[in-house]
């Protein structure tokens, strides 16, 4: 009753304030008598005009607005992931994607496009979009810079950091001797030309160095720990360099920047003794909470938006402001975290893109139309390079660091990225650099970052250390490996369980590797630290509780699952065990109770269906991360399924077909480490026809009585498989199962799928 009661109250309230409206409106149009209304006239038909209206619609500067950061977005996320995939910082791909959409390629072949989708008098608009973005990305900038470090470790650093800039910095403006006369603009002053020709060469790119550090497991030795305050002290004083620089540029001459030097010292000692203890109070007092309130937040965004205006009115740039804000958070690495999310997101995937696309807009690479200008282009990038990495290389080799290492460095710092690219478009805006030579420099920044990931692995196989205690090796391959990977700690744990029973009794024959890879764009250089003990903190005491020595691996990563079967790969080891992923009962009918559905096909797999390492037609009932790297893996790989999972004692496995015989080697395993009692299911009578099979059966049993029993598929109820701790099931049959029988899937317990 209550239902109709509803409908009736919703009838009578819709219909009669509609009646009224229509009243209203009638009795109301008769109040024009008397009175000249202008209605437009048209000649066009309705159709026409909707077309009129919709153009005009397409037109406006918001939907204008709104389709280029749509594009954007979607073009530098793909060229982002591509980048990603051959190993290369996403940025890169970001920077090439902005360049794409600009004249060097959109604008000269689809001039009509290019017009229609970013048209002149719109890109005020995106320029201010870009700025803001710039301005938040500065702040985590400055937010990931750990102060404590350089205090820490600043000796050395800082005899590196300052040679790489001062070199560099000394080239650039020798370089700009030889180009002012052609490629300065009319009316520039060769001091501003040559200042930005310094500070441009002489920067380097402080995140991606970060990020590369962390994905190739530097983060914790003592050589990643100098880089990264290098990185740090070279990014401080290259903005307080370019601070300077604009400052004088702006003034025209050295004597009249001295009032504005002035000025931006006493901001700077503002913020250093006012506004940071205060801001500091405000995070020790909020530092237990694990979200902020917003009149919290309010406080430091209004210090940010305080500190980027005053900067800019000063004349040392917004971004300045926003970095040195950054800086001066309180040192919580839990309060700066949830800063960063707030903040990273809507920077990075958002406002940072259109900075790129912006960037690409002024690049015209079809400006370098001569065969003297791309001369002039190796030239800068040769500058470059060997101011930056020979001289960071040659500092490092004085201050006592060996040769690999020394390289190692002056190819990290080399890296430039999105900073460069900060400070030319600097350049630009302030009238210093022309088109040809900002295209230049682009360029220059693009080889930079891309060079550094092939300068390390050269400088690692050039400097390779071949061993040659054959006994030692033939004693390490002896051992039986183990490699875990795991997503989370509970699942970690689990798996860690597992590993253990096949190698409980084993004692120094045996060897468990724990893995965690980040992402990481997930994880930041001055919590990296804390993070990692956060991990892998609950994985060492479940192994001291289990009496199992472990080796804890932890890396940040930009493709986990190429990054999880590499390290599998490389490092020999006996099995692989990973947790499982979604969608593992999908197409099965447990599947469609649990509601799993079919998802788009990843790049990743249509790149492993071209290339042949998936079949064209294969039809796997796994997600793509864990068909991913069973396609990639080398060694035997376990999929572990988990449905609390406390105690190995019984072990159900279902024989099937030829395929299963490699679990006899496992199965083995567990009775002979963790006494588990074995039950193998005769499916077909496949075990019963295979004369070697039962051999080996019969031996074990005879070795090791009473763990080891052989039932046909009719002797057990698949209704009491869940009565049993763990089953283990090959690759091949597992497939088998999820298309035949249902039952099997619905009732297995915690399940192990092994693939050789």
């Amino acid at each position: 009753m209550k239902k109709f009661k509803n409908l009736i109250f919703y009838i009578t309230t819709i219909g009669f304030f509609s009646f009224a409206i229509y009243w209203i409106v009638n009795f109301g149009s008769k109040l024009e008598l008397g009175k000249k209304i202008n209605l437009p006239v048209s000649k066009n038909s309705q159709w026409v005009e909707f077309q009129n209206t919709l153009l005009h619609n397409l037109e406006h500067p918001l939907a204008i607005l709104l389709a280029q950061i749509l594009t954007i977005i979607l073009v530098a996320r793909f060229f982002g992931w591509f980048f990603k995939k051959i190993g290369q910082p996403t940025v890169i791909g970001e920077i090439l994607a902005g360049i794409l959409l600009g004249p060097s390629l959109v604008g000269l072949y689809f001039p009509e496009f290019s017009h229609a989708l970013f048209p002149k008098e719109s890109l005020g608009n995106l320029q201010f979009l870009s700025q803001i973005g710039l301005i938040l990305f500065m702040f985590v900038i400055g937010m990931e810079l750990d102060i404590k470090v350089l205090k820490n470790k600043a000796n050395d650093a800082v005899v590196i950091s300052h040679a790489s800039i001062i070199i560099p910095f000394a080239m650039g403006m020798a370089l700009a001797y030889f180009v002012y006369d052609s490629f300065a603009p009319e009316g520039t002053q060769f001091i501003s030309f040559a200042l930005f020709m310094g500070i441009a060469m002489s920067i380097t790119a402080f995140p991606v160095l970060a990020r590369i550090i962390q994905e190739r497991g530097m983060h914790k030795t003592k050589l990643g720990t100098v880089i990264i305050t290098c990185a740090a002290a070279d990014d401080i004083t290259a903005w307080c360099i370019l601070a300077i620089v604009i400052a004088i540029v702006k003034a025209g001459s050295f004597v009249s920047a001295l009032y504005t030097i002035a000025l931006a010292a006493a901001y700077v000692i503002f913020m250093l003794k006012l506004v940071r203890p205060f801001l500091k109070r405000i995070g020790d007092i909020n530092a237990d909470k694990s979200h902020l309130n917003k009149p919290i937040v309010a406080i430091f965004f209004i210090t940010l938006i305080f500190s980027s205006w005053a900067t800019e009115v000063i004349g040392i740039h917004a971004l300045f402001g926003a970095f040195m804000t950054g800086a001066i958070m309180p040192e919580n690495t839990k309060f700066r975290d949830i800063f960063i999310e707030k903040v990273e997101d809507i920077a990075l995937v958002l406002l940072l893109p259109l900075f790129f696309v912006f960037t690409g807009l002024r690049t015209e690479i079809g400006l370098l139309n001569d065969i003297y200008l791309w001369k002039v282009t190796g030239v800068i990038i040769l500058v470059a390079v060997a101011g930056k990495f020979i001289g960071s290389a040659l500092a490092a080799r004085f201050v006592g660091q060996n040769w690999k290492d020394s390289l190692i460095i002056g190819a990290l710092m080399n890296t430039r990225g999105l900073m460069e690219l900060v400070v030319l478009n600097i350049g630009y805006d302030l009238g210093i650099l022309t088109p040809e030579i900002f295209a230049m420099m682009v360029i220059m920044a693009l080889v930079t970052t891309f060079m550094t990931g092939p300068a390390l692995d050269f400088i690692e196989w050039a400097f390779r250390k071949i061993k040659t205690d054959s006994s030692d090796n033939n004693e390490e391959l002896s051992k039986y490996r183990i490699l875990i990977s795991f997503g989370n700690t509970e699942r970690g744990k689990s798996l860690l369980k597992l590993a253990n029973s096949f190698v409980k009794k084993l004692n120094t024959n045996a060897e468990i590797t724990t893995m965690h890879l980040a992402q990481t764009n997930e994880i930041h250089q001055f919590n990296i630290k804390d993070y990692e003990n956060e991990i892998m903190t609950p994985i060492i005491e479940e192994s001291r509780q289990l009496k199992q020595k472990i080796t804890p691996l932890f890396k940040a990563s930009i493709d986990i699952n190429a990054d999880i079967f590499e390290e599998a790969n490389k490092g020999e080891y006996d099995l692989l065990l990973v947790g499982i992923g979604q969608s593992i009962y999908e197409g099965s009918f447990l599947g469609k109770v649990l509601g799993f559905t079919t998802r788009i096909m990843s790049p990743e797999r249509i790149k492993n269906k071209l290339t042949g390492k998936e079949k064209l037609f294969d039809n796997s009932h796994f997600d793509d991360r864990t068909r991913e790297i069973l396609a990639g893996s080398k060694v035997p790989v376990g999929i572990f399924i988990e449905k609390n999972l406390n105690n190995i004692t019984n072990v159900i496995i279902p024989f099937i077909s030829e395929s299963d015989i490699q679990l006899v080697n496992y199965f083995q395993k567990l009775i002979n480490n963790a006494e588990a009692l074995i039950t193998l299911v005769d499916i077909n009578g496949f075990i019963k026809s295979n004369e070697q099979l039962n051999e080996r059966l019969r031996l074990i049993e005879e070795y090791v009585p009473n763990h080891l029993q052989v039932l046909s598929e009719w002797e057990i109820e698949k209704k009491l498989i869940t009565n049993y701790d763990l089953m283990l099931v090959s690759l091949e049959s597992w497939e088998s199962l999820v298309v035949e029988d249902e039952e099997w899937l619905n009732n297995a317990p915690s399940t192990l799928i092994l693939k050789p």
